[in-house]
């Protein structure tokens, strides 16, 4: 008997023994890996990374070159673009998916999400007043099993095996990276207050999972439109109102000039870039598996960092770079399930991720009517 009949469970008799389950799990395993599916999946997280490194790269550069540290001026500019884009967009609607409808019914719930995205994204960068870059990476990773939690609770996500097994692989991928940090001195003299810092990071990390399990419920119920409309409005003026109120000065101090100018559009654009993009991908995914893949984006920055920075190169970065990439291709491979209430023709298993079904169940035919009632049959006669 060979390797490939051993794994075939006998006819007539279900599969006994976990080594079975196991073995036939590996032989089907690079049919799920190497699909259309998962190669888009893929290619749109890594997309996602570099529009993060993107963002981290152009921050940096303004903080160490141009001494600016306007984390919030940053943001604010996004939320207006997405204003002028995706909320004007809104406002040209009618019914239920224009922008004076969308408002009366649920203005107060994009504001909360909008309050939430926003402190997210100023947690993160004021952490790395505070703290290091090593804790960071590390602590970030807080908000994936936050984002399950919330996942499994409000989006009724059920999770298999494999997946678990995906998300520990991806860990691991970033304890490698933090450990390659930790050799070339990358961290060395940035940390100011560990303890602020390292609650900035678990408190965005920790925002960061609301927004993006709130993003998905969204555009997988509503319209990608009404997400970034509604951010573009509420995220402006929640991060106009906190600019004025903590960058104030540090605005007054910025030497303007055509590379810093530059240089913020570039943010800008990668940022705007990012939010557009990531609801696309959360559609055809799930919020936890973009988090997976935008794992990557330290790599992408150590890249650039190379040349910008001085960083010194390790090779445990690639190692690094490898093992996430194996893990957030795991993740992919296989459906997640969505818990529904039990209905005559669904099983206990809950409903598949339609976006990993390659072909729809076949409707079976009317069965035809085998008896007539006595009415109608006295009628007949």
């Amino acid at each position: 008997m060979d390797d490939g009949e051993a794994c075939k469970p006998s006819l007539g008799h279900p599969p006994a023994a976990p080594g079975a389950r196991l073995c036939l799990l590996l032989s089907q395993l690079p049919k799920k890996i190497f699909t259309w599916y998962v190669l888009k999946t893929v290619v749109l997280g890594q997309m996602l990374s570099l529009f993060i490194c993107g963002t981290a790269v152009t921050s940096q550069y303004l903080a160490e070159e141009y001494k600016v540290d306007t984390p919030m001026l940053q943001s604010f500019i996004n939320y207006c673009l997405l204003f002028l884009v995706y909320t004007v967009w809104l406002a040209f609607r009618s019914g239920q998916n224009g922008l004076l409808h969308i408002l009366r019914n649920k203005w107060w719930k994009y504001l909360l999400l909008a309050i939430v995205d926003v402190e997210a994204n100023y947690s993160i960068v004021k952490a790395y007043q505070f703290t290091t870059i090593t804790s960071v990476q590390l602590l970030d990773c807080v908000g994936i099993p936050v984002l399950m939690v919330l996942s499994w609770f409000i989006l009724h996500s059920r999770y298999r095996l494999i997946h678990y097994i995906a998300v520990a692989v991806c860990l691991l991928g970033v304890g490698t990276m933090v450990g390659a940090d930790v050799l070339s001195g990358r961290e060395e003299g940035r940390a100011s207050d560990m303890l602020i810092g390292d609650a900035l990071v678990i408190l965005g990390a920790c925002l960061y999972a609301i927004s993006n399990v709130s993003e998905e419920y969204i555009v997988k119920n509503l319209t990608r439109e009404e997400f970034l409309g509604m951010l573009g409005l509420f995220g402006t003026f929640a991060s106009g109102i906190q600019l004025m109120a903590v960058e104030y000065h540090a605005i007054g101090n910025i030497v303007w000039d055509w590379k810093v100018g530059l240089l913020f559009a570039a943010f800008a654009l990668c940022m705007f870039g990012l939010y557009s993009v990531m609801p696309l991908v959360i559609r055809v995914t799930s919020a936890t598996s973009v988090n997976l893949g935008i794992l990557t984006a330290d790599f992408y920055s150590l890249f650039f960092g190379l040349f910008l920075f001085g960083y010194n190169f390790s090779l445990l970065y690639i190692l690094a770079f490898v093992v996430i990439m194996v893990g957030f291709i795991m993740y992919c491979s296989t459906a997640t399930y969505h818990a529904e209430p039990v209905a005559a023709a669904q099983t206990s298993e809950g409903i598949e991720n339609s976006a990993m079904k390659e072909e729809e169940t076949p409707q079976e035919p009317a069965t035809p009517l085998q008896y007539m009632p006595e009415e109608l049959r006295e009628r007949r006669d």
